[in-house]
């Protein structure tokens, strides 16, 4: 007998009923099984446990909550705490020195992380015994059309059995071989989290969305930093007026931006810091380096050739938009494994379409317009056509601008930065895009995100009443600025 037979041979007996044909495996049968427990897999599980569907999510990690632990939380609490704890919003009135807590180490930030973190897998285990469905720790694996081998970390092997199968494994850092990872000195965007010391210099390499925000949270604490992208531009989903303004403030407060450049090297130093190499022949150097140059799916294990599914050379899956199906058709992507547009919010909702897909429920059509939030700092935030999307397509427009500066609350917020700006449409008058960039702009965003989905006009920011002081009062000075601006008959 093999070790592998040995063990599952040791696994305690269940229903006779639960045995597939031939009774020559060990089988657990479930309705749809997830593998990982981010933000798609938690939303599909839930949802298909609502249907009355039974349910097991395979997560790999020690608890579920992969977003908890290395994803969305995780840098949105080390923002958060770096800004309460550096006095950043009240700098504009005490100025650039005011710090609530003088001296700020790794400690301060990894104690509201953890605590924050355990909230947060508490309220999901909490939500998963509540909705019955079950979990199983380990590395899950195809072995069959419809069954998935799960490997625990002590060796232990089970097969479950499932109808339909959603994988949501999300994605892992891209770690090139020219990158001398070392946890002390060299990073990627999972490990930084949990940095040993606060550096007093950082460089990192790739201005995507996590590159940016990193790059910006450590700014906010005078940590002095490098942002390294090979090419000329940054965030070109984002309309260009808005990163104009974003460059601005971050050459304002001394941030070193090294655009157009390749990285030739990288070299850790044994006495501690780290010297980066570009192309133009720049030297960069800082005592630590975050690289942040892309990530890769999570499919490598996953065995998806016994179910004849193939990945891009970043290891996506590449998946039905409408039905969110593979080409093998009971089984099911979601999340970020499935690529753009990578979001927390939509990889949720992907997670939900699948559930009602597999089942037979048919969801509502998808809003048209949804936000994107970069939780930089400041932030960014935006929903609908940017200014070079209305010009390619040739529709008449004339955009409004609001500054948070214009407004009581901004004033009282002590706010010089942060502006809005709106798109509207000269012949219908329709909203076609809000971008918003400086404090709350992913909060102030869905305000403009529902008039857009709603089809709304120009009309409404002129007469709508909002309350009085707030910065949403900014969707009426914007708008008023558009309207001045129009011609009219």
């Amino acid at each position: 007998m093999s070790s592998r037979s040995a063990r599952l041979a040791e696994l305690p007996k269940i229903a006779p009923s639960t045995f597939k044909p031939g009774g020559t495996r060990l089988v657990n049968e479930f309705d749809m099984i997830v593998i990982g427990s981010g933000p798609s897999g938690r939303r599909a599980a839930v949802q298909a446990a609502k249907l009355g569907k039974s349910v097991l999510v395979v997560e790999k990690g020690r608890r579920v909550g992969v977003s908890v632990h290395t994803g969305t939380i995780p840098s949105k609490t080390l923002r958060e705490t770096v800004l309460n704890l550096s006095g950043w919003r009240e700098r504009g009135f005490y100025g650039r020195a005011y710090r609530v807590k003088q001296d700020i180490g790794a400690d301060d930030l990894i104690v509201r992380l953890r605590k924050t973190l355990d909230h947060e897998v508490e309220v999901l285990e909490h939500q998963f015994n509540r909705n019955a469905v079950k979990t199983a720790n380990g590395e899950a694996r195809f072995v069959g059309p419809h069954e998935i081998e799960v490997v625990a970390e002590n060796g232990e092997t089970r097969i479950f059995h499932a109808a339909h199968v959603l994988i949501a494994c999300g994605t892992r850092p891209f770690r090139p071989d020219y990158v001398p990872f070392n946890g002390t000195s060299v990073f990627d965007s999972d490990e930084i989290i949990e940095l040993p010391q606060l550096p007093r210099s950082l460089a990192v390499i790739g201005a995507g969305v996590i590159g940016v925000e990193y790059a910006t949270i450590f700014s906010a604490l005078d940590v002095s930093v490098t942002l390294i992208e090979p090419r000329d531009s940054f965030l070109d989903f984002i309309d260009k007026e808005l990163i104009d303004e974003f460059m601005h403030e971050l050459r304002d407060r001394n941030m070193r931006l090294r655009f157009g450049a390749a990285v030739t090297s990288i070299e850790a130093k044994e006495g501690g810091g780290v010297t980066t190499t570009l192309a133009d022949g720049r030297v960069v150097a800082s005592e630590m380096l975050l690289f942040a140059a892309g990530r890769v799916g999570a499919t490598d294990r996953l065995n998806l050739g016994a179910v004849g599914i193939a990945t891009d050379h970043r290891g996506r899956i590449v998946v039905d938009p409408k039905t969110l199906q593979t080409s093998a058709p009971h089984i099911y992507a979601a999340g970020d494994v499935i690529g753009f547009p990578s979001l927390a919010s939509t990889s949720m909702e992907q997670g939900r379409l699948a559930a009602c897909h597999a089942f037979g429920l048919a969801p509502p059509p998808p809003p048209e317009f949804f936000p994107y939030g970069i939780y930089s700092v400041p932030e960014i935030s935006t929903v609908g056509m940017t200014e070079e999307e209305v010009r390619k397509r040739e529709i008449p427009y004339e955009c409004g601008i609001a500054r948070f500066r214009e407004t009581s609350r901004g004033h009282i917020m002590g706010l010089n930065t942060g502006m809005m700006k709106m798109i509207f449409s000269t012949r219908s008058r329709r909203l076609l895009g809000v971008h918003i960039v400086g404090e709350g702009a992913t909060e102030l965003i869905h305000i403009g995100q529902a008039v857009l989905n709603l089809k709304g006009t120009i009309d409404y920011f002129i007469e709508n009443t909002f309350n009085y002081p707030t910065l949403a009062e900014a969707y009426k000075i914007a708008g008023l600025d558009a309207w001045n601006r129009m011609a009219r008959g």
